[in-house]
């Protein structure tokens, strides 16, 4: 028996604008948004489907920015590599009145207005659900956002409490002393993040970007050598050097079954 079709809803891109040297914001409008109408959470999700001439659609995760039903528009921040992928050549070629489907909302974390202070931090592919996670924050939050970034230039405006310490990691070039993976691949984000003061207080944590970093550099880190709560964490990987979307759900299912057992 065949799953029921996922309901869609039909975007229409209005307006593009390069906000990074590999970042492209792409705006769209709907004439129903109503499925964004309870979503509140700040790593709101849409899964973007993406039509193929010779074979099945190619569908892609990307957080959803500023929603707005009553006037049917949103924003979806694209990271471009030249003609890598999917979705980036498809942000890089977007027009006004061109279209796509978008499956969704989802979403899990909002940051705990209860909290003592905040951990987010992640890579360019995190950086659209940080913004929103720090234009959520209560004005007197306190805490860290750490942004690993390819190279300068790349950096963007971002709002943000005064009591939140924004860094920008710019990673593109080897560095020094740096956490390396099982691969011997360096791992900068995980040095940055243990190398920060740690606060007194609840900790409320947001960690996204690539799953080695995320999931084997940072999670024990805050898991086990810090004591943070798994409920007062929300840490996952967006996308796993060398695979594609379709393997890395494999590999975090994987993950998730051999934890489990």
């Amino acid at each position: 028996m065949s799953r029921p079709a996922k309901p869609e809803t039909i975007l229409v891109v209005t307006a593009t604008e390069r906000l990074s040297p590999t970042m492209i914001r792409v705006s769209f409008r709907s004439e129903d948004l109503s499925a964004f109408s309870s979503s509140l959470f700040t790593d709101r999700y849409v899964k973007l489907v993406f039509p193929q001439k010779d074979d099945d659609p190619v569908v892609r995760t990307y957080t959803a920015l500023n929603p707005s039903v009553a006037d049917g528009t949103l924003d979806i921040d694209f990271v471009v590599h030249g003609t890598e992928g999917y979705a980036g050549p498809w942000a890089a070629a977007a027009k006004p009145g061109d279209t796509l489907a978008a499956r969704g909302p989802g979403g899990a974390y909002s940051p705990a207005p209860e909290a003592d202070w905040h951990l987010i931090a992640g890579d360019e592919t995190a950086l659209p659900a940080i913004r929103a996670a720090l234009a959520a924050l209560p004005a007197d939050a306190r805490g860290y956002a750490v942004i690993d970034i390819p190279a300068p230039g790349h950096e963007q405006p971002l709002d943000h409490p005064d009591g939140v310490e924004v860094t920008w990691l710019v990673t593109g070039g080897h560095t020094h002393h740096a956490a390396e993976d099982a691969e011997g691949h360096e791992q900068p984000l995980v040095t940055a993040i243990r190398d920060l003061k740690w606060l007194d207080g609840r900790v409320h944590a947001f960690v996204h970007g690539e799953a080695a970093v995320t999931m084997h550099g940072i999670r024990p880190y805050l898991l086990k050598e810090r004591g943070v709560p798994k409920a007062d964490v929300s840490i996952s990987g967006y996308w796993r050097r060398g695979r594609t979307e379709e393997t890395f759900r494999d590999w975090k299912r994987e993950l998730a079954e051999a934890e489990s057992a």
